[in-house]
């Protein structure tokens, strides 16, 4: 796990040693164990390593073929390496890296190696001798990758303030960028916050040469395969197993510990029984828990370590180091985002209790059903009778009912007065933070009731294949294509990389998603939430971690923006309230009436705007 940076200089000019030494020294929180340069002509390289696989100065990046053609930087992990290895056998492999494995296989192969690639990835390679950069990012968007291109030079990097250290590009804030992150509470494809910057797509490339540039695409999670027997049932349980370990087997591979998340969640806890059974026989589990109960899970967390004879740790925190790690935590942010702290401080627990590789169990709940959403995408696709009623009488009908236009019954009413009950048009309302009402009401930004983002965008690009898949699979691929890509999976590695931890997620790995994206609706749906990944797992599970209660971080942040926080929120709601796209007297009238407890206002609302002011100030965009 690292971070990469690069410059190509497209006019005849000479790439700058300073300017990709100062990407590199920006994010040296992402590799602390060493750092390396190239810097030839045109092109500039940079690498921060986080010493992983191959622990050697050897495997130190950036990093050449046997023929000194193709030079590399790469983020990530191949698990698959040592099977891609074995593909490759006359190469004269000089370390035991996963990196050799992978620029061997783009010397031998092209782009046709990622099609081998199982892991976790944003690379880039250059080639000598056509003059032309290469660069891909994996499957699922797990490792971040930025760039800016225009006639001049490309500059790229695995975070946003890494680009803006060089200089080269001004700090404008991008609009269409604004509109996302007040709907959805982080930026996603194709944006960045940054005028001019773009993020590159997951399971996509692109090539760029001094007068031409080309892109494509390597996988598409809509494109799945049904080469299978669902009518049994037993068969689809053990597959799913079998899949799962092979996931978690996968991620075992390193050269330092292993370390878990252990919540005491089914996901977590799947995780954790899957490691001993893929042969870790004492795996390494931490716990964050608290003395209060209303927040402490680490009975669970104990069922779990003992019944699988973990070394495990439990953590002691008080929930106020939320309140402590706050700055700290929206410092680490490279992109602004509303969610993101309890990672942070969770992940910098276990790296300073010695850990620098740990596996969670984030993704469960998107693959398997296990959000309210889901019930509720099922109960609307069953009435048919409303969705044949014409739209102009449904939002008559929706109309004159009471209720807010946000919040939970807010956003149904958005839905039931929508074009359609289609995934496109439904999910972009279940995820959205701020409603189109409350943001035209708070920014000038031109937003009407039917404006699409991004994120809709692409599902809808994708519509005819999504609707070929069961329902609950086409909620769990608008999740991939919307929250999980860029709140969940974003959070997690800018958080996480901040504390110099690696994190591994097994629930998102190609050959498992594209399986469970395959099942039918009856299998999934069960008697209980995510059944079909409990009953796949028996025995492996106990009852109590089963069927306990859900609860998971649900800190007062509503008591403390009012209280604790609510000088460092007031301080960035006023500042926010001059910025020339907000309507400043709207959103401090709503600020106040939070504080004086409407209940109709929402922290989640008033914390999107304190967290981008905070963001905006510390990278002094403009």
């Amino acid at each position: 796990m690292c971070g990469i940076a690069g410059i190509m200089e497209r006019k005849d000019r000479v790439a700058d040693p300073v300017s990709i030494r100062k990407m590199t020294d920006a994010m040296a929180h992402r590799g602390p164990d060493a750092d390396g340069f190239l810097t030839e002509g045109a092109i500039a390289l940079g690498h921060r390593r986080l010493s992983i696989i191959d622990l050697s100065s050897a495997a130190n990046q950036p990093f050449s073929d046997d023929t000194e053609r193709y030079v590399m930087v790469f983020n990530g992990e191949m698990y698959n390496y040592l099977e891609v290895k074995k593909l490759l056998g006359d190469y004269p492999f000089r370390t035991t890296s996963d990196t050799e494995v992978l620029i061997a296989a783009y010397a031998r192969w092209g782009v046709d190696c990622l099609q081998y690639f199982r892991g976790m990835y944003a690379f880039a390679i250059w080639d000598r001798k056509e003059k032309e950069i290469f660069i891909a990012r994996d499957r699922m968007g797990v490792k971040p990758l930025y760039y800016c291109l225009d006639e001049d030079r490309l500059i790229f990097a695995s975070e946003v303030r890494s680009i803006l250290a060089t200089g080269l590009v001004g700090k404008k804030i991008d609009h269409s960028a604004l509109l996302e992150y007040f709907t959805f509470q982080s930026v996603s494809y194709p944006y960045t916050m940054i005028r001019g910057i773009q993020q590159l797509q997951a399971g996509c490339w692109i090539r760029i040469g001094s007068g031409k540039a080309d892109h494509g695409r390597y996988w598409d999670l809509t494109k799945v395969s049904r080469d299978f027997d669902f009518g049994d049932v037993i068969g689809t349980g053990t597959r799913i197993r079998d899949l799962l370990l092979q996931s978690v087997e996968r991620r075992l591979i390193s050269d330092v510990p292993v370390g878990a998340f252990l919540s005491g969640g089914i996901d977590s806890s799947a995780v954790v029984g899957l490691m001993a059974e893929a042969g870790d026989a004492s795996p390494n589990t931490f716990n964050i828990s608290f003395e209060e109960k209303e927040y402490d899970e680490a009975e669970y967390a104990d069922i779990i370590a003992k019944k699988f004879n973990t070394h495990h740790t439990r953590i002691l925190l008080r929930p106020t180091v939320f309140l402590d790690e706050l700055e700290n935590a929206l410092n680490a942010m490279d992109s602004p985002s509303g969610d993101g702290i309890n990672t942070y401080v969770v992940s910098k627990a276990i790296r300073q209790h010695g850990m620098t590789v740990a596996l969670s169990g984030v993704g469960g709940d998107e693959l398997f059903g296990g959000y309210p959403f889901f019930s509720q995408y099922l109960q609307l696709q069953g009435q048919a009778l409303w969705w044949k009623t014409p739209l102009q009488l449904r939002k008559f009908i929706t109309g004159i009912l009471p209720g807010q236009m946000n919040g939970r019954m807010g956003r149904m009413m958005q839905i039931l007065r929508g074009p359609s009950g289609a995934i496109g048009d439904v999910y972009p309302v279940f995820r959205q933070i701020l409603s189109p009402s409350l943001i035209r009401a708070f920014t000038t930004l031109s937003v009407g009731d039917g404006a699409v983002t991004s994120v809709q965008q692409e599902i809808l690009k994708r519509q005819e294949e999504i609707a070929r898949l069961p329902l609950m699979s086409q909620v769990s691929v608008a999740e991939y294509l919307g929250y999980t890509q860029h709140t969940l999976l974003k959070d997690t590695d800018q958080m996480s990389m901040a504390a110099s931890l690696e994190v591994r997620e097994p629930f998102f790995d190609q050959d498992l998603v594209e399986f469970v994206l395959a099942v039918p609706d009856h299998l999934k749906k069960g008697s209980y939430p995510k059944s079909l990944l409990v009953e796949s797992l028996k025995p492996l599970l106990p009852d109590e971690i089963v069927f306990r209660k859900k609860q998971g971080f649900l800190f007062p942040w509503n008591i403390w923006l009012k209280n604790d926080l609510r000088p460092f929120c007031e301080r960035h709601i006023n500042n926010m309230a001059l910025r020339p796209f907000i309507n400043g007297e709207r959103l401090l009238a709503y600020w106040r009436k939070f504080l004086a407890g409407d209940k109709n206002t929402r922290w989640a609302e008033i914390w999107l705007f304190v967290v981008l002011e905070y963001w905006l100030e510390k990278n002094g965009i403009e």
